[in-house]
């Protein structure tokens, strides 16, 4: 897999990541919204170890 793609799928892992913080630190955290991004967040951390 080309370099500028691993980038661009790691700076969308890295996104994702900062929105499940933000999320997490809020009162009270939307549990169907967490689980989204977290499955988000697996799939492109999977693509980026299959890379």
């Amino acid at each position: 897999m080309e370099h500028s793609h691993m980038s661009a799928l790691q700076a969308k892992r890295d996104a994702l990541k900062a929105k499940i913080r933000l999320e997490m630190s809020r009162p009270l955290p939307d549990a169907l919204l967490l689980a989204d991004l977290k499955k988000r967040n697996l799939r492109l951390k999977e693509e980026l170890r299959g890379a």
